[in-house]
Order: structure tokens, then sequence, then C-alpha cells
């Protein structure tokens, strides 16, 4: 059971943080279909930092130093990359469904053609380095402690230091949105954009801010997936985690409680489909691996998550309420 709540943390997290950007963008009015692919120029960009980094003996002997730091490369580029959406949709007043989806064909053939140009190879992998005390060194956990009986081991063994991170990232988030002058303005702009500029709000300003932020998150859990779920390679893809953390943005109605309730599912489901075969009960003194024996292939237990979207949709769609302004291109003028 341990191991289960522990697999699904590291599933989850990802999910939460991208989930977090998509809130962030839809709540000052812009619609972020690009997460998909800007999780996949941040997981690039900051594993190219990371073997770059790499390099230096001091960041071999210090993992989790590289891996802060990593973080932070992924996040800038997310945040970066996210620009062209903005001023496509802000200054542009562009489709921002169109402009998100060409930047979720753009960044894996950027990605890729660097890595292939770079590297000669089909996908970079942030490989083991041997450090000055003749061990190799990975990212690994940040706290190994197995004396902490079944529910301290969840949250304080093989942890990686991206789980503490990003459960401060959702407080400080929640609290900006709904405790701050920012977070009631930003809302305001997602809400009815000319109610705020009658007040003296910069109407455009907080929808760069917004979508920047959601930039930045999206680069990181981009980061965060490949080092932590995808064994530190980056492809090109990540899985559809960008459209499934849409998926428990609308599941969780643009609000930080609900996104983190829907992770905590949609990572458990993702999870299982992993490691279904590893699930036991024991009954009688004897392991019973219940799901392993019931002989389903390895995809049915893939495609559960992305069912389990589908339905949970289906049920929760007409209850959901977006930002009203939310893909509309703000027009001074219009009232």
């Amino acid at each position: 059971m341990v191991f289960l709540l522990q697999k699904t943390l590291v599933y989850t997290v990802p999910l939460l943080i991208v989930a977090l950007a998509g809130m962030y963008a839809e709540r000052s009015g812009i619609i972020n279909i690009a997460l998909d692919g800007i999780m996949v120029f941040g997981a690039f960009v900051g594993a190219f930092g990371a073997t770059l980094l790499r390099k230096t003996p001091f960041f071999v002997d210090h993992s989790q130093v590289t891996f802060l730091l990593s973080m932070l490369i992924a996040s800038a580029a997310g945040a970066l990359f996210s620009l062209l959406l903005s001023f496509s949709a802000i200054k542009l007043k562009a489709d921002q469904t169109i402009g998100g989806t060409a930047l979720n064909m753009i960044a894996p053939a950027l990605s890729l053609f660097i890595i292939k140009l770079t590297f000669h190879k089909d996908e970079l992998e942030m490989a083991r380095s041997m450090g000055s005390d003749g061990q190799y060194h990975d990212f690994g956990y940040v706290i190994l402690n197995d004396k902490l009986g079944s529910v301290g081991s969840v949250f304080f063994d093989k942890m990686y230091i991206s789980t503490y991170i990003a459960i401060a990232v959702f407080i400080i988030l929640s609290i900006l949105i709904y405790k701050t002058k920012y977070g009631l303005r930003l809302r305001a702009c997602g809400e009815h954009p000319q109610a705020a500029d009658s007040v003296g709000i910069n109407v455009c300003r907080m929808r760069y801010i917004g979508t920047t932020v959601s930039g930045a998150l999206a680069g990181l859990g981009g980061y965060i997936y490949i080092a932590t779920v995808a064994n530190g390679t980056a492809s090109g893809a990540v899985a559809g985690m960008g459209f499934l953390a849409l998926a428990i943005m609308i599941f969780g109605n643009w609000k930080p409680l609900g996104i983190a309730f829907g992770a905590l599912l949609f990572g458990f489901l993702k999870c299982l489909g992993v490691i279904y075969d590893q699930i036991f009960l024991t009954i009688g003194g004897e392991k019973v691996y219940f799901l392993k024996d019931l002989n389903m292939p390895m995809y049915f237990y893939n495609i559960i998550p992305y069912i389990a979207v589908l339905v949970v949709l289906a049920f929760t769609s007409k209850k959901s309420r977006a930002p009203k302004a939310e893909g509309i291109p703000y027009d001074k003028g219009a009232r």
C-alpha cells in the first residue's frame, strides 16, 4: 500500500503543477491548450541544461543542486516559450486554440531537431555520472528513511525533492490567486475584462503575467515528469500528460482544491497502468497479485486514465463553469 501511494504521488506531482498552469492562464482569460507542447519544450531544455551542468564535477557530486537548477532552467524555458502564445493571443488577437495547437506541434519537432543536431540521437538521456567519490549519481530520492511507519513512509521515505516543491507551489499559488490583490485582478480579467479596465487594471499586462506563470509551471511540470517518471529521457513527448492536466483543470472547476483532488485521482489511475503487476494483497500469509492474475493486457490498464477522463467529464462538464471571458480577445472599446 505504501509503495502504491508513493508511486501515485510521483505521477500526481507533474499533473498537479501543469493543471495549475492551465488554471492560471485561463483565469486571466487565455486558453492555454499548449500545455503539452510547453511541457515537452521545458523537459527538453531542462534535460539539456542538466547534461551541460553535469560536465562540471561539482554538479555531478551534488545531484540535488543539479536537479533544482534544471527545474529553474525548465521553468524559464516554459515561460519564454509561452510568450509565443501570449503575443499571438493578446497582441495579434489570434485564435487561442489554433495558436496553442501550433505550439503543441512546434515543441516536439523543435526539441527532436536540436537533439538530433547536437547529440546525433533520437532522444536525450540524462545519464548517470560518476562523481569524485567513484560512485554513480543521479537525482534519486532526497530522503531515504524506512523507519517511519506506514503513514510517515508515504511522505518521508523514497521521495523526490520535486514532491515537496509541488506541495509548496500548490499552497503558494492557492493563496496568491484567492488572498491577494494580484489574484483578484487576475480573476477579474478572466471574468469581465472591461470592468477590470474601468477601475484601472491593465488587462493585457495581467494576461501576459498569467500566461507566463502558466508557461513556467508547465515547463517545470514537464521536466519533473521526465526526471521522475520517464527515467530521465527527453524524447519529444510527455505521454499526453498536458492534455490530461487540461481535463483535470476542468474536472477541478478551475479551483486549486478541485484540481488537487483530480490530480490525485488521475495520478493514481496513471500509476495503476504502470505497476498493476506489482500490486498485491496478503491473504492467509500469501501474496495475491489480483490484478496481474486477471491476465489482462498491459494496454488495458494504460488506457484506463483516458477512459476515466471521458467518463468524468461527461458527468461533470455541465456543472463546470469556466471563466466567462476565456478565449475572447480583449477589445478595450467593447462594452
